[in-house]
């Protein structure tokens, strides 16, 4: 992505400066559009909404860089200031128009997170990544699980519950706590470009754990129902419905993979076009099948990578389009933080956040231990854990619909904390590359784009 900063020959100080300039005049702009035309056509209003967004997002990109922090957190500033709580240069309606656009960012993050999962990097990896996924999964949840059990008292929705409900809902938030972020993951390495052995065990944990993450949230559902009605039991078809969505996702995943490779190798051309309409075309059919389009995805781009010779193809035409993806993604998901809702929540949320980030501290420490990893994954593994997104929102939702007398409460502190760990996720992720010394030359030339 071009931007001041890439003018040869020009000093930073100017570059910044006429990032500032131009940062103004997009929100000037915008202004002045809103007042002038208050009622414009919704259409005109999403079309000039991702405009300023994009324009926003890269500008912003450039001053937050001066600070060191990651290109991402720009993006999600713009969000929130433009978004309806602050500005309301994009409102609620407009948000929920772009939706289509969040759904293809993330399947162009899900492929790009596949593609980038390669045997030859991921086989060294295997006893880190096994004793980290393990210790995790079963450690940070039962630890995130008994610090909100101990936090319940503090809880209007959990209050007034029985201790045996309480420990349901626990357990529900335990398996929320231990869910990462692919998006966020992927937005710092379209950036940094890094490489060493931190990058290559972030990617291949963070995209793998999101799937044990739903499979564990599925049987935890099912687990908790019986404490929290009493006219429940367990359900055994609930793991059929499991079975169906993470065969069918796989199986679907690998498909398209294997056409995809076969386009690549024959055709090749206008494949941003043609990732673009996969990306729209396929997800809408995968919610009628009722299959996961994180996994699909994501196994589309792992047998691209490493069952073909076309995997180079498709990271650089995801990488080509990920740029601009990931600003719209990220700056809608700044404007859709409910500020009063974080300003209500945030003494316990924050606390609840801090200990996530302990948790996840102590857990990787004594995974790395086990494993016998390198000081590098010993020491700095941990950072590019903090980050949640997508994911944990959907989870909620589930959540949500599945316990309606506690549910709401629940995912109005799960948007909280996500909103709070969004935010300092990628910058300890950014400090980790930078003090580890993965970003190197040629990626701190490319985070000017």
């Amino acid at each position: 992505m071009t931007t001041a900063a890439a003018i040869p020959g020009q000093p930073r100080w100017v570059a910044r400066v006429r990032a500032a300039l131009g940062l103004g005049v997009a929100f000037s702009v915008l202004i002045l559009a809103e007042h002038v035309t208050p009622g414009a056509d919704v259409q005109f209003s999403v079309i000039s909404a991702v405009g300023f967004l994009l324009l926003a997002g890269m500008l912003a990109s450039q001053l937050l860089e001066a600070l060191g922090l990651p290109h991402l957190t720009a993006y999600i500033s713009v969000g929130v200031v433009a978004g309806p709580h602050l500005l309301h240069l994009v409102d609620h309606d407009t948000v929920a128009q772009l939706a289509p656009v969040n759904t293809l960012a993330l399947a162009l993050i899900a492929l790009a997170g596949g593609a980038e999962l390669r045997l030859p990097d991921l086989l060294p990896q295997g006893r880190s990544l096994g004793s980290a996924m393990l210790l995790h999964s079963v450690l940070g949840t039962v630890l995130a699980a008994g610090t909100f059990y101990l936090c319940a008292p503090f809880l209007p929705f959990a209050r007034e519950q029985s201790a045996t409900v309480v420990l349901g809902i626990a357990l529900l938030w335990g398996v929320l706590a231990v869910s990462r972020s692919p998006s966020a993951t992927l937005a710092i390495f379209a950036q940094l470009r890094p490489d060493g052995p931190l990058s290559r065990f972030a990617l291949a944990f963070v995209m793998s754990s999101d799937i044990v993450v739903a499979v564990l949230m599925t049987l935890t559902i099912a687990l908790v129902r019986p404490l929290t009605e009493s006219m429940s039991a367990f359900a055994v078809s609930d793991l059929y419905v499991l079975a169906h969505e993470i065969l069918g996702s796989i199986t679907l995943g690998m498909t398209v993979g294997f056409v995809l490779a076969l386009y690549l190798w024959l055709v090749s051309g206008q494949l941003l076009l043609v990732l673009v309409a996969l990306g729209f075309g396929l997800t809408a059919g995968l919610r009628y099948l009722h299959f996961d389009p994180l996994l699909t995805f994501l196994t589309a781009g792992f047998v691209v990578s490493n069952l073909s010779s076309q995997g180079e193809k498709l990271r650089h035409a995801v990488e080509a389009t990920g740029s601009v993806v990931f600003v719209v993604f990220f700056a809608t998901a700044g404007a859709h933080l409910d500020l009063p809702l974080l300003s209500q929540l945030w003494p316990i949320a924050l606390a609840l956040a801090a200990a996530r980030v302990a948790i996840t501290f102590g857990t990787h420490h004594l995974s790395s231990r086990i494993a016998r990893d390198g000081a590098v994954i010993r020491v700095w593994g941990w950072a590019p854990l903090v980050s949640q997104a997508g994911l944990t929102l959907g989870l909620s939702a589930m959540v949500e619909r599945a316990f309606p007398s506690f549910g709401s409460g629940f995912r109005s502190l799960i948007v909280a904390t996500v909103a709070i760990n969004e935010i300092v996720g990628p910058i300890l992720f950014k400090l980790a590359l930078d003090r580890t010394g993965e970003t190197g030359a040629g990626a701190t030339s490319r985070s000017a784009g």
